[in-house]
Order: C-alpha cells, then structure tokens, then sequence
C-alpha cells in the first residue's frame, strides 16, 4: 500500500503538470494564433516573404532539436549571469531560472510549432472568396480577424489546443534543465516518474505512469476526432 505522505507527493506534480499545460496552452491561443494568421497571410513584398519561412523555420527548431538542447540554452539564456536572466536582475526582478514562470516560458517555445503548424495550415484552408467578401464588408482588420478568420480556423485551433496540451504533460528535457525539481512548484509528473524509478519504488512509478497513459489515450482519441473534423469538406 502507498501512505498519505507518497500518495500527496504523487499528486503534486500531477496539479503541477496541469497548471503548466493549461497556462501554456492558453499563452499559446493568445498569442500564436495571430502569429499563425500573420504567417499564412500572403505578402506582397518578397523580403516579408523570406522572413516569414525564416521565421517558420526558426519556430519548427523544437521538432528536430533534442529537448535537452533546447533547455541547455533557455538555462543560459535565463540564468542571472548572460541574456534576459541578467537583463532581470539589473532591474531588480527576480530571474525564472528554477521557477514555475520559467517553466511557462519553456513550455511555450517548446509547444510552439505543436500548436502553430495546425492553426497555420487551417488559415491556409480558408477560401479565397471567403477573404475577398470580408475585405469588402469589413474594413477593420481585427473584426476580420474575429469575425471570419478565427471561426474558420477553429477546428486547427482546437486541434493545436489539445496537441499542445498533451505535449506539454509528457515534457522531460527541458522543463527539466530550466525547472530542476522542486516539490510543488517545477516538478511536473514526468520528473516525479524518473525519480521514482531512481528510487526503485516501481509501484509508485507504475501508478503515475498508468495515470498518464489513460490521460494520454483520451488526448489521442480526442485529437483523432478532432482531425477527422478537419479532414471534413
């Protein structure tokens, strides 16, 4: 039998690794939602062209990059001594590193082209007749947006919500090179699982695991739905 004492410890990182999936989740619909539509609009000028597949690439960076590269350099780049850490501290704010913040800041640049690439590709579907009716019905860009865009591309937003969230729940690498683990505030459920292991209490490790695969089996039925939704004409 498991005790209180392990069973609190076990549920800990789970509330961590939600509150970081969430809170990334929702930065992402914030912001990288316009970013996407930016993207997939198309540019008269070449060099805003060639910065947006630049761009593009720079974002796809986290597919191709091991988690624990990626987290190498967010450390140096928030650490007190080099980059934003020491811009931080010179104006008397404390730095992310090994933080929940921090967290925040890596869970987004990782789980950005897990949530970018399907909102790209659905703004991209929108029709151009679509587009052309509400330039001339609607003069304002935002209400455009709001209005025609975001409705349109709400099945890729769906889409990048759940896959976003899903990735941000399995993550190891670099929320474990900028985050360490620190009970309540950086260890998320993947780290609690690796230091069980460590310790040999498999059964603790084989609870949390069963957990995240039947977390993990609803994201994937609910991403598949939600794809088929997408393949619809």
């Amino acid at each position: 039998m498991i005790d209180q004492s392990l069973m609190s410890d076990m549920l800990s990182p789970f509330w961590v690794s939600i509150k970081l999936a969430s809170i990334t989740t929702l930065c992402l619909l914030l912001f990288a939602t316009p970013m996407a539509y930016w993207l997939a609009k198309p540019s008269r000028k070449k060099a805003v062209g060639r910065f947006k597949i630049l761009l593009m690439g720079i974002i796809a960076m986290p597919l191709v990059l091991p988690p624990t590269v990626i987290g190498f350099y967010l450390l140096l780049l928030l650490s007190p001594n080099m980059g934003i850490g020491k811009w931080l501290i010179e104006h008397n704010i404390s730095p992310l590193i090994f933080t929940f913040e921090g967290l925040v800041v890596g869970s987004i640049i990782y789980s950005l082209p897990f949530y970018i690439q399907p909102v790209y590709a659905q703004f991209l579907r929108i029709p151009q007749s679509v587009t052309e009716v509400a330039n001339l019905l609607e003069p304002s860009r935002l209400r455009r947006f709001v209005k025609v865009a975001l409705p349109q591309a709400r099945v890729g937003i769906i889409l990048g919500s759940l896959v976003s969230f899903a990735h941000t729940i399995g993550e190891f690498g670099v929320v474990l090179m900028i985050g360490g683990s620190i009970s309540g505030e950086t260890k998320v459920v993947s780290i609690a699982i690796y230091e069980q292991v460590e310790a040999l209490n498999y059964e603790a490790a084989h609870m949390m695991s069963g957990i995240l695969i039947v977390m993990g089996v609803v994201m994937v039925a609910l991403i598949a739905s939600v794809s088929r939704m997408s393949q619809r004409p």
